[in-house]
């Protein structure tokens, strides 16, 4: 009921709409059932004007057949327009909804999860909520709208038969469909599970290819992926059954109805309380109203699987964020020099310390360069720095401003970053720098493509600044794909910049290139680099080895190299 409820909140800035569905889906069923009760009191009635024992108006009902028919046909055109409409809104809003929860959440309180994983819940169990509304909110309520409709017409004829009337809609309806969902509640939720693990596992057999080649694990991965379609293809298979055997008794529901109703009306009949025109009204009338719950079965088998989706996206939403914004941020620092006095920082609390009373000063325009062995905390700088992760005491300023008075819109407007997995989206060389800057015109592109050293290249491809990069950058070389992140970090302009080895696993060549646009990138900005390269390290005014987590004393050969740069 939670899920529910949760549901419905975030449905209710489109309340409107769901309500123009659900009236027109309800119009729907009651001109469907009146048309088929109507047409069988017209044919009996003029059955009986032809034998010559009653008269009867033959216009009005005639009319009113060819209005209902054309009343159905235009409910049901609107309603699918309506709710179809409602839906594509609906997914759109909880898409965006989605976003502004995980986008806090990374990098840090996102690296529990696979990114297959993460695709198939921002993808595919969001879209399993447009069954809920409409496969199971509209209608369920368009369902339960016209049972109260359908069964106060019929009381106005008799109690009994409103009552029996009543008591098959709702065991069709209600008590089937509940049955159903029991017995259905598990494999739909693991129905979403597997789903989930499926599109992981087959991303991951994508994305990782050539190594699952290299190392002959193709076999394994493809038997993996084989065992989880299996089990979700029982699941499904499993729910196919309960929904047949649903379809099955709700279908066998409605000719019982009938007859019971029949066994009732016919005494009458007898009696002269009902007329024999009035017994087929009712005969059909009681027929037909089944149609009108006909949906509410596979509603409910939908709302586990459904409410699985939501689970699933709600564990999401509900994390909290790794790192909190305060609620009342300094203002932005006018000066940029960074200074670190004892900081301590812990990604959990069970692991030791990725920062051990670190203590460096970084002066406004210098150079700084860190180097150290892998794990030796370079990279945890960075993530203090950008507030992808708190410090748990100590002291990191930017300015005179603490980091962690400051919001995080606030850091990273101050900081660019270049990095060796600097990431390229799979758009044009245009998109991907404007995601720098993006009012920036073409000149401005020019001039930041230049400064990276990749203007002429890209000039001679065949499009230009429209040219697809591919996915991540693939259809670039290494060399140019790192410059372009070098061109998207100079139009940013930020007075910070963090650079993360760079001119890792290039050529020589490719290197030169980098290096050469990273010399114009760094000048006059305060830069923190991370590199163990002796060209890239040439670039910094101060080399400092990280070792532990602290700042280590500088070695003979190190003083030596900056008295030689002195």
């Amino acid at each position: 009921m939670k899920d529910l409820r949760r549901l419905l909140a975030l449905y209710r800035p489109y309340r409107a709409w769901i309500a123009l569905g659900i009236a027109l889906s309800t119009a729907t069923a009651l001109s469907n059932v009146a048309l088929l009760a109507l047409s069988g009191w017209f044919i009996a009635s003029m059955a009986l004007a032809g034998l010559g024992t009653q008269l009867f108006n033959f216009f009005t009902p005639a009319a009113a057949i060819r209005g209902l028919a054309i009343l159905r046909s235009l409910a049901r055109y609107l309603e699918r327009l309506v709710t179809h409409d409602a839906t594509l809104r609906l997914l759109s809003e909880l898409r965006i909804w989605f976003y502004e929860r995980l986008e806090p959440l990374a990098p840090a309180g996102l690296r529990i999860h696979r990114r297959g994983d993460l695709l198939s819940r921002m993808r595919a169990d969001i879209d399993s909520l447009d069954n809920f509304y409409l496969r199971i909110l509209a209608p369920s309520a368009s369902a339960a709208l016209s049972l109260m409709l359908l069964t106060g017409f019929l009381a106005t004829f008799s109690l009994p038969i409103a009552a029996v009337t009543a008591a098959g809609l709702l065991i069709a309806g209600v008590g089937l469909p509940l049955l159903m969902l029991g017995l259905g509640r598990r494999a739909g939720g693991q129905a979403v599970a597997l789903r989930g693990a499926l599109r992981a596992a087959v991303t991951d057999g994508t994305r990782g290819a050539a190594e699952l080649r290299a190392f002959g694990a193709t076999p394994r991965q493809t038997a993996r992926i084989d065992a989880l379609s299996d089990r979700l293809i029982d699941r499904q298979r499993h729910l196919a059954r309960l929904k047949g055997v649903s379809v099955t008794l709700s279908t066998l529901t409605a000719p019982l109805a009938m007859v019971a109703a029949l066994l009732l009306a016919i005494p009458m009949v007898g009696r002269g309380d009902l007329s024999p025109p009035d017994t087929a009204m009712i005969a059909l009338f009681v027929l037909a109203a089944f149609e009108a719950i006909a949906t509410l079965p596979p509603a409910f088998q939908a709302l586990g699987e459904t409410l699985a989706a939501a689970r699933r996206i709600f564990e999401i939403a509900d994390t909290p964020a790794p790192v909190a914004d305060p609620s009342a941020p300094e203002p932005t620092p006018t000066r940029h020099d960074i200074r670190a006095k004892g900081l301590c920082l812990r990604y959990r609390p069970q692991n030791a310390l990725a920062l051990d009373h670190l203590s460096l000063h970084l002066q406004q325009g210098e150079v700084l360069a860190l180097k150290g062995l892998t794990g030796a905390g370079k990279t945890s700088i960075f993530n203090a720095i950008l507030r992808f992760h708190d410090y748990q005491s100590g002291s990191l300023q930017i300015g005179s401003t603490e980091v962690s008075a400051l919001s995080g819109a606030q850091i990273r407007g101050l900081c660019a970053v270049v990095d060796q997995h600097g990431h390229l989206f799979n758009t044009t060389i245009r998109d991907n720098l404007r995601l720098a800057r993006p009012e920036a015109d073409d000149a401005a592109l020019r001039r930041a493509l230049e400064d990276a050293a990749l203007w002429e290249e890209v000039r001679a491809f065949p499009r230009g600044l429209d040219t697809f990069v591919g996915e991540a950058g693939a259809r670039l070389s290494g060399g140019q794909a790192r410059r372009l992140i070098v061109a998207r970090a100079l139009l940013k302009d930020a007075p910070i910049l963090l650079l993360d080895e760079p001119t890792e696993n290039l050529d020589a060549a490719s290197e030169d290139r980098v290096i050469a646009a990273l010399r114009r990138l760094v000048a006059g900005r305060t830069v923190l680099l991370i590199s163990h390269r002796p060209r890239t390290l040439a670039l910094a005014d101060r080399v400092l080895t990280i070792d532990k987590g602290r700042v280590a004393a500088p070695s003979p050969k190190d003083r030596g190299a900056r008295l030689a740069r002195a």
